[in-house]
Protein backbone atom coordinates (compact mmCIF):
# COMPACT_ATOMS: atom_id res chain seq x y z
CA UNK A 1 0.00 0.00 0.00
CA UNK A 2 1.32 3.56 -1.09
CA UNK A 3 0.23 6.50 1.40
CA UNK A 4 -0.32 9.73 -1.11
CA UNK A 5 -0.52 13.07 0.10
CA UNK A 6 -1.97 15.89 -2.40
CA UNK A 7 -1.36 19.15 -0.91
CA UNK A 8 -3.23 21.59 -3.30
CA UNK A 9 -5.84 24.13 -2.73
CA UNK A 10 -7.47 24.19 -6.45
CA UNK A 11 -10.06 21.71 -6.07
CA UNK A 12 -9.92 20.95 -9.96
CA UNK A 13 -5.81 20.65 -9.99
CA UNK A 14 -6.35 18.27 -6.48
CA UNK A 15 -9.23 16.01 -8.62
CA UNK A 16 -7.02 16.16 -11.94
CA UNK A 17 -4.00 14.49 -9.13
CA UNK A 18 -6.34 12.18 -8.15
CA UNK A 19 -7.96 10.88 -10.82
CA UNK A 20 -4.36 10.39 -12.49
CA UNK A 21 -3.32 8.44 -9.03
CA UNK A 22 -6.67 6.37 -9.84
CA UNK A 23 -5.78 5.80 -13.45
CA UNK A 24 -2.20 4.99 -12.51
CA UNK A 25 -3.97 2.35 -9.59
CA UNK A 26 -6.01 0.62 -12.10
CA UNK A 27 -3.42 0.07 -15.18
CA UNK A 28 -0.56 -1.11 -12.45
CA UNK A 29 -2.44 -2.92 -9.93
CA UNK A 30 -0.87 -0.49 -7.33
CA UNK A 31 -2.84 0.06 -3.96
CA UNK A 32 -3.08 3.14 -3.25
CA UNK A 33 -4.46 5.93 -0.08
CA UNK A 34 -4.88 9.31 -0.96
CA UNK A 35 -5.48 12.13 1.37
CA UNK A 36 -5.59 15.57 0.03
CA UNK A 37 -4.90 19.44 2.17
CA UNK A 38 -5.59 22.47 1.05
CA UNK A 39 -3.46 24.39 3.76
CA UNK A 40 0.33 23.01 4.90
CA UNK A 41 -0.87 23.08 8.28
CA UNK A 42 -2.70 20.96 8.10
CA UNK A 43 -0.90 18.63 5.87
CA UNK A 44 1.90 19.30 8.24
CA UNK A 45 -0.25 17.89 11.49
CA UNK A 46 -1.23 14.61 9.22
CA UNK A 47 2.49 13.90 8.37
CA UNK A 48 4.24 13.00 11.65
CA UNK A 49 5.74 9.81 11.89
CA UNK A 50 6.32 8.91 8.12
CA UNK A 51 2.56 9.00 7.53
CA UNK A 52 2.91 9.50 4.08
CA UNK A 53 5.25 7.73 1.10
CA UNK A 54 4.91 10.38 -1.76
CA UNK A 55 3.50 13.80 -1.26
CA UNK A 56 2.44 16.47 -4.17
CA UNK A 57 3.46 19.45 -2.90
CA UNK A 58 1.89 22.42 -4.78
CA UNK A 59 4.19 25.68 -4.01
CA UNK A 60 1.51 28.58 -4.12
CA UNK A 61 -0.50 27.60 -0.71
CA UNK A 62 -2.61 29.92 1.60
CA UNK A 63 -1.34 30.00 4.31
CA UNK A 64 2.27 28.84 3.36
CA UNK A 65 4.42 28.22 0.67
CA UNK A 66 5.04 25.09 -0.21
CA UNK A 67 8.84 25.24 -0.14
CA UNK A 68 8.72 26.78 3.57
CA UNK A 69 6.68 23.56 4.36
CA UNK A 70 8.63 20.66 3.14
CA UNK A 71 11.75 22.01 4.68
CA UNK A 72 9.75 21.83 8.10
CA UNK A 73 8.81 18.06 7.14
CA UNK A 74 12.42 17.42 6.25
CA UNK A 75 13.09 18.55 10.36
CA UNK A 76 11.42 15.21 10.82
CA UNK A 77 11.43 13.23 7.93
CA UNK A 78 13.73 13.15 5.20
CA UNK A 79 12.31 10.16 3.90
CA UNK A 80 9.14 10.93 2.19
CA UNK A 81 9.17 11.84 -1.59
CA UNK A 82 8.15 15.01 -2.65
CA UNK A 83 7.15 15.61 -5.71
CA UNK A 84 6.40 19.33 -6.47
CA UNK A 85 3.61 20.49 -8.50
CA UNK A 86 3.51 24.23 -9.86
CA UNK A 87 3.19 26.66 -12.59
CA UNK A 88 6.66 28.11 -12.21
CA UNK A 89 8.85 26.50 -13.09
CA UNK A 90 12.54 28.05 -11.85
CA UNK A 91 10.74 27.66 -8.13
CA UNK A 92 10.50 24.26 -8.97
CA UNK A 93 14.29 23.52 -9.32
CA UNK A 94 14.87 25.14 -6.38
CA UNK A 95 13.23 22.28 -4.16
CA UNK A 96 16.02 19.71 -4.78
CA UNK A 97 17.08 21.95 -1.71
CA UNK A 98 14.81 20.58 0.44
CA UNK A 99 15.50 16.90 -1.18
CA UNK A 100 12.96 17.01 -3.65
CA UNK A 101 12.16 14.16 -5.64
CA UNK A 102 11.10 15.98 -8.70
CA UNK A 103 8.65 18.84 -9.90
CA UNK A 104 5.58 18.58 -12.49
CA UNK A 105 4.74 22.20 -14.13
CA UNK A 106 0.84 22.71 -14.74
CA UNK A 107 -1.07 22.04 -16.72
CA UNK A 108 0.26 18.29 -15.64
CA UNK A 109 -0.72 15.84 -18.30
CA UNK A 110 -0.80 12.05 -17.71
CA UNK A 111 1.94 11.56 -19.76
CA UNK A 112 4.37 13.88 -17.55
CA UNK A 113 2.30 12.25 -14.37
CA UNK A 114 3.12 8.78 -15.15
CA UNK A 115 6.74 9.46 -15.77
CA UNK A 116 7.46 11.14 -12.25
CA UNK A 117 5.14 8.83 -10.43
CA UNK A 118 6.30 5.40 -12.02
CA UNK A 119 9.77 6.68 -10.83
CA UNK A 120 8.70 7.49 -7.61
CA UNK A 121 7.52 4.02 -6.84
CA UNK A 122 10.20 2.47 -8.38
CA UNK A 123 12.52 4.62 -6.11
CA UNK A 124 10.16 3.17 -3.31
CA UNK A 125 10.30 -0.32 -4.29
CA UNK A 126 14.33 -0.16 -3.78
CA UNK A 127 14.49 1.22 -0.58
CA UNK A 128 11.25 -0.54 0.80
CA UNK A 129 12.12 -0.73 4.67
CA UNK A 130 10.08 -2.78 7.09
CA UNK A 131 8.21 -1.63 9.52
CA UNK A 132 6.94 -2.91 12.92
CA UNK A 133 4.55 -1.80 15.32
CA UNK A 134 5.26 -1.85 19.07
CA UNK A 135 2.92 -0.73 22.45
CA UNK A 136 4.34 1.47 24.63
CA UNK A 137 2.90 3.09 27.42
CA UNK A 138 2.05 5.82 25.59
CA UNK A 139 0.18 4.20 22.80
CA UNK A 140 1.03 2.10 19.62
CA UNK A 141 4.25 3.05 17.55
CA UNK A 142 5.53 2.39 14.47
CA UNK A 143 9.25 1.61 13.99
CA UNK A 144 11.37 1.12 11.04
CA UNK A 145 13.91 -1.95 10.89
CA UNK A 146 16.58 0.09 9.00
CA UNK A 147 16.46 2.48 12.28
CA UNK A 148 16.62 -0.56 14.80
CA UNK A 149 20.40 -0.68 15.91
CA UNK A 150 19.45 -3.39 18.57
CA UNK A 151 16.32 -5.17 20.62
CA UNK A 152 17.24 -6.40 24.05
CA UNK A 153 14.86 -8.56 25.99
CA UNK A 154 14.57 -8.36 30.07
CA UNK A 155 12.00 -10.74 31.25
CA UNK A 156 8.62 -9.77 29.32
CA UNK A 157 9.88 -6.27 27.73
CA UNK A 158 11.60 -5.41 25.03
CA UNK A 159 13.41 -2.26 24.59
CA UNK A 160 14.30 -1.32 21.14
CA UNK A 161 17.47 1.06 20.70
CA UNK A 162 17.25 3.05 17.91
CA UNK A 163 18.81 5.86 15.68
CA UNK A 164 15.18 8.18 16.99
CA UNK A 165 15.88 6.94 20.82
CA UNK A 166 15.00 3.82 23.30
CA UNK A 167 11.37 2.32 23.35
CA UNK A 168 10.18 -0.26 25.75
CA UNK A 169 7.07 -2.33 24.98
CA UNK A 170 5.55 -5.40 25.91
CA UNK A 171 6.77 -8.43 24.04
CA UNK A 172 8.58 -11.62 23.17
CA UNK A 173 11.91 -11.52 21.42
CA UNK A 174 10.84 -14.49 19.23
CA UNK A 175 7.93 -12.33 18.31
CA UNK A 176 10.02 -9.45 17.65
CA UNK A 177 12.48 -11.81 15.59
CA UNK A 178 9.99 -13.32 13.41
CA UNK A 179 8.21 -9.69 12.30
CA UNK A 180 12.12 -9.07 11.47
CA UNK A 181 12.95 -12.19 9.73
CA UNK A 182 13.32 -10.23 5.90
CA UNK A 183 15.05 -7.95 7.15
CA UNK A 184 19.16 -8.39 8.70
CA UNK A 185 18.93 -9.26 11.94
CA UNK A 186 20.38 -12.05 13.92
CA UNK A 187 20.75 -13.22 17.43
CA UNK A 188 23.94 -12.38 18.89
CA UNK A 189 22.92 -14.14 22.40
CA UNK A 190 19.57 -14.92 23.96
CA UNK A 191 18.98 -11.14 24.93
CA UNK A 192 20.11 -9.18 21.89
CA UNK A 193 18.28 -9.57 18.43
CA UNK A 194 21.38 -7.22 16.31
CA UNK A 195 20.65 -5.60 12.97
CA UNK A 196 23.83 -6.66 11.11
CA UNK A 197 23.96 -3.16 9.57
CA UNK A 198 25.28 -1.45 12.50
CA UNK A 199 28.20 -4.01 13.57
CA UNK A 200 31.37 -2.60 13.10
CA UNK A 201 33.88 -4.88 14.93
CA UNK A 202 33.84 -8.82 16.31
CA UNK A 203 35.76 -10.60 18.94
CA UNK A 204 35.41 -13.78 19.96
CA UNK A 205 33.09 -13.26 22.77
CA UNK A 206 31.73 -10.06 21.61
CA UNK A 207 30.39 -7.57 18.84
CA UNK A 208 30.34 -3.66 18.73
CA UNK A 209 27.12 -2.81 17.82
CA UNK A 210 26.09 0.98 17.24
CA UNK A 211 29.09 1.90 19.16
CA UNK A 212 28.12 -0.80 22.00
CA UNK A 213 29.60 -4.33 22.91
CA UNK A 214 27.16 -6.96 23.24
CA UNK A 215 28.13 -9.98 24.14
CA UNK A 216 28.23 -13.23 21.71
CA UNK A 217 27.32 -16.28 23.48
CA UNK A 218 29.48 -19.23 22.59
CA UNK A 219 26.01 -20.93 21.46
CA UNK A 220 25.52 -18.19 19.27
CA UNK A 221 28.34 -17.28 17.93
CA UNK A 222 28.38 -19.77 14.74
CA UNK A 223 25.10 -18.76 13.46
CA UNK A 224 25.68 -14.95 14.18
CA UNK A 225 29.22 -15.09 12.19
CA UNK A 226 27.59 -17.11 9.67
CA UNK A 227 24.75 -14.58 9.25
CA UNK A 228 26.99 -11.94 8.85
CA UNK A 229 29.61 -12.90 6.65
CA UNK A 230 26.02 -13.69 4.66
CA UNK A 231 25.56 -9.86 4.85
CA UNK A 232 28.53 -8.81 4.20
CA UNK A 233 28.86 -11.23 0.97
CA UNK A 234 25.66 -9.58 0.30
CA UNK A 235 26.97 -6.28 -0.32
CA UNK A 236 24.31 -4.71 2.09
Amino acid sequence: MVRIAIVEDEEEQAALLHSYLEKYAAENGERLTVSHYREAESFLAAAEGHAFDVVFMDIELPDENGMDAVRRLREKDRRTLVIFVTNLAQYAVKGYEVRAFDFIVKPVSYYNFVLKFSAAIDNLELNKDTEIWIKTKEGRMRLYASRIVYIEVLKHYLTFHTQDGNYTALGSIGSAAEQLKDSTFAFCNRCYLVNLKYVSRVTQTAAMVGGEWLTVSRHKRTDFLKALNDFLAGGN
